[in-house]
């Protein structure tokens, strides 16, 4: 596999997902589609959304196939790859830059593709996902949004380059890529039984109405300012300032890590220092509500920024390397339970930062959302995952009303605690065989045996095999019994 990330064709995407769909049921590898139902829509930003649920910016959201396949699970709210004036081969990664075998870890940034790449990737995922919304009767082709993510300061945002990404995004209809792919979509409407004439020129060419803020660790408060104002005054954006879980001061993050089994993660009190401090944050932040209202947007903060931890034993070809998932997550809840108190609940909170499938519905009924996940989608399923959490966040006739300080508080206090969030005493079992694993008969088009106890049920865990697969089904099961345990105490071989 290429460390590189390569483009499609529009129109190769297109007659790929629907040769899948009719002959696997499947779009780029998810089996279940999430039908949106419009009672459980809510609105942001002026716009509708099936559900407050969608990928982080970060593996998920770079390439069109990859949000397709992301909105096919049940995604709506779309967090794009981060850009900045640095990009393509200015922008060296080293690979590999992620690892997610408990807690996660990266030592990636921005995207990898140059910006206008990056424009004409999340222009066709546009299209594919009004299409696939139609053709596939998946929802509202309005019914999901993408909020651009730009970084890291304000001579690079105002750079000619990400200058005219933001607009392009804002307005995309004079752009090649959008005429492209209209064009494309007009000239084969044969190859759709649903989508119409009508429904492609219907299609929005005004894409993002938001923008997330990510800043550099150590950027002053006053350059984080400047931006935002930017992006409000002459952008005319809904705003969300990402936030970093430095802001909690050392000693709690280094106490609650100690306190949850994660004392081997090693970092010091450097970046505490250097961040955005409490006390500058709190009035930037009503500064910046008042300027927003006074200019009828919306604004709030995203939690959390992922957590600079030090490399001690290889884990990532880097120096220093980013913590997200199950170990975040205490943190950020934390983070949104402080700054929910300070704002009586009024301040809007997007949050990531290990939200799952055992915690994102009491996320949202907190008043949190929308809520971005990335190392939820890293595990075993992946896409698929999508699916539990949209349902699991489906409540009708919701509107922002704020934020429950009370239950956000009660969040944080049961998260240093939860079994899904310490530390495990002994070292989890690889998920991964050591032997490759083998195809599917391709006959096996329909039906699904899931196999797990109940006790893995509850922990989200099982193995899957297609109906008429009986050689694939029966190596799953051996696996699985000699290397599960709880497999070992109610099966023999």
């Amino acid at each position: 596999m290429s460390d590189r990330m390569t483009p499609m064709p529009f129109g190769q995407m297109i007659r790929w997902i629907l040769k899948e769909k009719k002959e696997q049921g499947t779009v780029f590898g998810v089996y279940h589609p999430y039908r949106a139902a419009d009672q459980y829509s809510r609105q942001i930003f002026g716009r509708k959304l099936e559900t407050p649920v969608g990928p982080a910016a970060g593996p998920h959201t770079q390439l069109a196939q990859n949000i397709a396949a992301s909105y096919y699970g049940g995604s709506r709210f779309f967090e794009l790859k981060t850009v900045q004036i640095l990009d393509g081969e200015d922008l060296p990664v080293n690979k590999p830059c992620i690892k997610a075998d408990d807690e996660c870890y990266n030592c990636e940034w921005s995207t990898e593709l140059y910006v206008p790449q990056a424009q004409d990737e999340y222009i066709k995922a546009w299209f594919l996902l009004s299409v696939m919304a139609k053709e596939f009767d998946l929802g509202a082709m309005d019914g999901f949004q993408f909020n651009m993510s730009v970084g890291y300061d304000l001579e690079g945002i105002k750079s000619e380059k990400v200058n005219r990404f933001i607009d392009s995004m804002m307005n995309a209809a004079d752009t090649a890529a959008f005429q492209e792919c209209r064009q494309y979509l007009l000239d084969n409407l044969s190859l759709f039984q649903k989508l119409t004439k009508e429904d492609v020129e219907a299609i929005s060419p005004c894409i993002c109405n938001s923008v997330t803020l990510s800043t550099l660790h150590g950027c002053p408060p006053q350059e984080i300012e400047r931006i935002a104002t930017y992006l409000i005054t002459e952008k005319g954006l809904n705003t969300f300032i990402k936030c970093n879980p430095t802001l909690l001061g050392y000693e709690f993050a280094r106490e609650t890590m100690d306190k949850m089994g994660y004392d081997y993660v090693a970092f010091g009190d450097f970046h505490f220092k250097d961040d955005l401090q409490y006390e500058d944050a709190v009035p930037m932040l009503k500064r910046l509500i008042a300027l927003s209202a006074e200019k009828r947007l919306e604004f709030g903060v995203k939690i959390t920024n992922t957590f600079p931890v030090d490399v001690k034993q290889n884990e990532l070809p880097s120096e220093e390397m980013y913590m997200s998932g199950k170990s975040l997550y205490p943190l950020s809840i934390a983070l949104a339970a402080k700054l929910s108190k300070e704002f009586d609940g009024k301040l809007r909170i997007s949050y990531s930062g290990g939200a799952d499938a055992f915690n994102i519905d009491k996320i949202v009924k907190a008043g949190i959302w929308p809520v971005t996940v990335a190392t939820t989608l890293l595990k075993p399923g992946g896409y698929q995952r999508l699916e539990q959490l949209a349902l699991a966040t489906q409540e009708a006739g919701v509107s922002f009303n704020g934020v429950s300080y009370e239950a956000v508080q009660k969040l944080a206090d049961e998260a240093v605690t939860d079994k899904h969030h310490v530390k495990a005493v002994k070292p989890l079992p690889s998920r991964k065989l050591n032997r490759q694993v083998l195809p599917f008969k391709p006959e096996a088009k329909r039906g699904f045996i899931f196999i797990a106890t109940d006790e893995q049920k509850k922990n989200g865990l099982f193995s899957i095999a297609k109906v008429g697969s009986k050689r694939s089904l029966m190596t799953i099961l051996v696996d699985t019994i000699n290397s599960d345990e709880d497999f070992k105490r109610e099966f023999s071989i």
